[in-house]
């Protein structure tokens, strides 16, 4: 495979980048040259987010605030034409899971995933295709779904992801007459803080495979040497965020007569979880 072109002179916008796959993407968008306008909830991770890409030699920006919430996936759009004058590649990552029956969950946990999932990223596509025609400039959206969407049985979170599948692919088509690319990226497992949704008895697994002694609950952030041990213990089952992230930069440094649609990256072997 040939090497991805530079990003050298390009902004783009990641949602959900303050750990896992969304960081990743940020780190090699930012070292292929693009400035990054990095997006989360948590200001000490953005913090240390962008201090990393910062570190390595890349540019980053970054915008705290939960994409549910009215104006932030707007102002991430904003935050990156201030800081550049333009933008040309916005990543719609930010996502949460919830894998339980749907006979035991609850309209309001429903409601977070269906405005994480998919309002939030029908907002970015939107914002970020308006950026693009204004400045008159090829673009391109990337969306990050999961192989979850490829399941008819997948409950309430597989759901939303066909729901980005299905957007992505009507977008495209609204988009035929404009230099505006739109890409699906469907994730198999990863090893990232989405772990943190799954029965407790998975995360005692994980602890246990990382080696390390450390306790976690459900709902609760995953550090990341413990994620990391983990994926290394399962590489076979689990992919790495920095897989994803390949794949993004791949997508966005096709030249311009090419349109990747569509990619799903998973690891070689499958692992049931629920």
């Amino acid at each position: 495979m040939p090497e991805p072109q530079s990003q050298a002179g390009r902004t783009a916008v990641v949602t959900g980048a303050s750990s896992g796959i969304g960081r990743a993407i940020a780190e090699r968008l930012a070292a292929a040259g693009a400035h990054v306008v990095l997006g989360g909830r948590t200001e000490s991770a953005m913090n240390e987010a962008a201090a990393r890409i910062e570190a390595a030699g890349g540019a980053a920006t970054f915008v705290v605030g939960d994409v549910r919430e009215p104006g932030v996936v707007q102002g991430l759009i904003d935050a990156a034409v201030a800081a550049t004058g333009h933008v040309d590649v916005v990543v719609n990552n930010a996502g949460i899971a919830d894998f339980g029956p749907i006979l035991e969950g609850d309209a309001e946990r429903w409601r977070a995933l269906f405005d994480t999932n998919v309002v939030a990223l029908l907002v970015g596509c939107q914002a970020g295709v308006r950026a693009m025609r204004h400045q008159g400039t090829p673009g391109h959206i990337v969306n990050v779904s999961s192989v979850a969407a490829q399941d008819p049985s997948s409950g309430v979170y597989g759901a939303t992801k066909h729901a980005v599948n299905v957007i992505s692919r009507t977008l495209r088509l609204e988009l035929l007459e404009d230099p505006i690319k739109v890409t699906t990226i469907m994730p198999g497992v990863v090893a990232t803080n989405m772990a943190r949704s799954l029965d407790p008895s998975i995360l005692t697994t994980l602890v246990a495979l990382s080696g390390l002694d450390v306790e976690l609950s459900a709902g609760e952030r995953i550090p990341d040497e413990v994620l990391a041990r983990a994926q290394a213990a399962l590489s076979e089952f689990a992919a790495r965020p920095e897989d994803i992230a390949d794949a993004v930069l791949f997508a966005v440094s096709q030249p311009a007569g090419v349109h990747v649609a569509e990619l799903v990256v998973r690891p070689n072997k499958d692992l049931q979880l629920t």
